[in-house]
């Protein structure tokens, strides 16, 4: 992927046009770049919701302290992405909110599962199990913090919410500071943060910098959810680092979310070539070709790609 291609697609959907493009734009092109999870090919129905728009309600609900329209907003969001980490967060959050705390614990354990970075994850679930008597299930996830935190000294960007997270968690196994411990705070809902992540993000992997611009991807994910557009840069992302799988894993994500997708269906198929999987990039580019019914530069691109792979693709 070149920086023409990658700063067109930035153009696309920069600013906030992520939190307010409707998602059947953004399906039908739009940014995005080039994992294996296995199975067939993502489904070519239109989801039955729009999660980008369910998953902003769902914020909303949740910071209007509406837990049981949180919880519906998000079950929206999950009948589209059932495996994204944010939502199944969120989830958990709604479920917190409404006295489900099992439930919450099940969530945050489905989030985590998917994502292990997440360090709000990792906090809600060890409060969770804390606040349900399970003490050694949240003194396990506090001595992973610690030894991440120890990793990251004071120099890494996660320093502060690793510490916080710390924090909290040790107030929640303390019966005299448990009452204290509050849910996460929802200032990730906040979409100027949320743009500014995405920006950041796309002038990382402009440089070359694809796992700081990750960490970026993740914070803009955190704001709009299963986004097709930040779910193919992540799968590009770690394409580019060589972690097949994961990037396998976003793409399908943003075909699921957003079927006729041009960039997702693009490099998809490209990966599909770095995997010797020639059918199944054959596949994609007929899949663009149907999509672009009046012929886009992505159907050419892919095209080069099944024709002449490069020697070391990546």
């Amino acid at each position: 992927m070149s920086t023409t291609r990658l700063s067109r697609a930035l153009r696309l959907t920069s600013a906030l046009a992520l939190a307010s493009v409707p998602l059947a734009a953004s399906a039908s092109g739009g940014g995005g770049m080039g994992g294996g999870m296995g199975g067939g090919m993502p489904s070519i129905q239109a989801p039955a919701y729009d999660p980008v728009e369910e998953y902003r309600n769902g914020v909303a609900a949740l910071q209007a302290g509406k837990f049981k329209d949180a919880e519906r907003d998000f079950d929206h969001v999950l009948d589209v992405a059932p495996r994204n980490a944010d939502a199944l967060f969120m989830m958990g959050l709604a479920k917190t909110g409404k006295g489900d705390l099992k439930g919450a614990a099940r969530a945050y354990e489905k989030s985590l599962k998917i994502d292990p970075q997440q360090i709000r994850a990792a906090r809600e679930l060890a409060v969770t199990d804390a606040k349900l008597g399970q003490a050694d299930k949240a003194q396990a996830q506090l001595t992973t913090l610690k030894a991440r935190a120890a990793i990251c000294a004071d120099a890494c960007a996660d320093a502060p919410d690793l510490k916080a997270a710390i924090g909290a968690v040790e107030a929640a196994l303390s019966p005299a500071d448990a009452a204290s411990v509050k849910p996460a705070s929802l200032i990730f809902g906040d979409p100027a943060h949320g743009d500014r992540s995405y920006v950041q993000a796309v002038r990382l992997i402009n440089e070359g910098r694809y796992q700081e611009a990750l960490t970026a991807l993740r914070e803009a994910s955190a704001v709009f959810g299963p986004h097709p557009d930040v779910l193919t840069y992540m799968g590009y992302a770690h394409r580019k680092l060589h972690e097949y799988d994961q990037a396998e894993f976003y793409y399908r994500q943003a075909l699921a979310v957003a079927p006729n997708h041009v960039g997702a269906t693009e490099y998809y198929g490209e990966l599909k070539v770095v995997r010797g999987d020639m059918a199944g990039a054959k596949h994609m580019l007929s899949r663009l070709e149907d999509i672009c019914t009046f012929g886009c530069v992505e159907v050419e691109d892919l095209r080069r790609w099944i024709e002449n792979p490069p020697p070391h693709a990546s």
